[in-house]
């Protein structure tokens, strides 16, 4: 049985923050935001406190923390599913509220706790659980952070589990770490990204199956921030050398070696690597995986558009002009945050290399305040590569 150190309260709480991928300071700040100025102040350190079970919410602040967490207070204070509250304290998995029914969540507590009782179902949980942790409004950082958890506990299984569950691991493991790969690298930690991007080509390799392989290498290709151009462009192509390769890995693989080929400067390479991947097909390809069981995985991240990423090229290649006029019939991004945080800043390069001051300084702006808020690092590298133009006044003075 597994026994816990703190009341079963504060580790029900604990585990509800993690599912919803809130830090401390999260949820601090959303009870602050719920109490106004009529509802009791919070006391420093408090959300800390609550769950390491040394005091419990006084009335206001359990009503506080009912109304932000979406529950009513016997659920929380008291619940049924004790069970499923200790073992996602103890593993740190995140508890995403209403994604599955009790007692899917209690077989696979019970496979946690004996990994031989694992099943296809425990597989599909995992994987749904990972699309989960993804969702397009998640911090990098803490969505790498809930998924860590995750991929520890399929790792429960290599040893005890049924064949049939151990011959799947490997392909969700790597989809694991290829997501968690490419979370720490919008989070700017760039060793973390290639040790997690380095783990999955392993894990794809393992699991024989070339389509995983394929995609594991495509998403260290993805690496441009985290990785050398040259390395960028050897994944990019060993990605798109396996047999039977989909349409799409073929394009991004493509995309990314061109933008590889601008850093280092190589106009014709970048041009021709453009000239063969923006060519869309008349009906967009759904790769075959075997694996796949219909919920997403979080392999089905949002990149750049053709568009972006020509323009991106282009400013790389010294050449913001022709980046300007790409991105100016572009419609205003719709990614998440931390993408679309990039994606201005990038914009904001463009028109501070083409000497349009007061355009540069709106759009960085924009792209730092989204950054910031999105936890978006890479975005914020980005901006760092923004130099304004002096204002015309001051040229003009120059001048004269």
């Amino acid at each position: 049985m597994i026994a816990i150190d703190v009341p079963l309260w504060a580790a029900r709480l604990r585990a509800l923050r993690r599912g919803r991928l809130w830090s401390r300071r999260d949820l601090e700040e959303r009870l602050i935001e719920a109490a106004g100025e009529t509802e009791p102040g919070l006391p420093s350190d408090a959300v800390r406190a609550w769950e390491a079970g040394e005091r419990r919410p006084d009335a206001g602040h359990a009503e506080l923390l009912c109304r932000v967490l979406g529950m009513d207070e016997a659920d929380l204070f008291v619940g049924a599913s004790s069970g499923t509250t200790l073992w996602h304290h103890v593993t740190g998995i995140p508890l995403v509220p209403g994604l599955f029914p009790e007692e899917e969540e209690e077989r696979v507590g019970r496979a946690i706790e004996r990994p031989a009782r694992a099943d296809t179902g425990t597989i599909r949980y995992f994987e749904r659980l990972t699309g989960a942790c993804a969702a397009p409004d998640s911090r990098p950082a803490d969505v790498a952070a809930a998924l860590g958890p995750v991929l520890a506990g399929v790792e429960t299984f290599r040893r005890d589990a049924a064949p049939l569950v151990r011959r799947a691991l490997p392909a969700l493991a790597t989809r694991d770490a290829e997501l968690i790969s490419r979370m720490e690298h919008e989070a700017g930690d760039v060793s973390g990204a290639r040790a997690w991007s380095d783990r999955a080509i392993r894990e794809s390799r393992e699991s024989e199956d070339p389509l995983a392989e394929m995609f594991a290498l495509l998403q260290r290709a993805g690496l441009v921030d985290a990785a050398g151009p040259g390395e960028v462009v050897a994944a990019a192509v060993a990605a798109r050398e396996r047999t039977g390769v989909p349409a799409e890995v073929e394009r991004l693989s493509r995309r990314y070696e061109a933008r590889a080929h601008a850093l280092r400067g190589e106009v014709e390479l970048c041009h021709r690597c453009l000239e063969e991947c923006l060519e869309e097909p008349e009906e967009p390809e759904e790769p075959e995986d075997p694996d796949r069981t219909g919920e997403p995985t979080g392999r089905e991240a949002p990149v750049e558009t053709p568009a972006e990423l020509c323009a991106g090229c282009l400013v790389d290649l010294g050449r913001p002009g022709g980046a300007i006029a790409i991105l100016e019939g572009e419609p205003a991004p719709a990614a998440p945050g931390y993408l679309t945080a990039y994606v201005l800043a990038r914009t904001a390069h463009a028109y501070a290399e083409a000497h349009e001051r007061d355009r540069a300084a709106d759009l960085a702006r924009r792209s730092l305040t989204l950054a910031r808020r999105a936890g978006a690092a890479r975005a914020l590298r980005e901006l760092g590569r923004v130099h304004l133009p002096p204002p015309a006044e001051a040229r003009r003075r120059v001048l004269v």
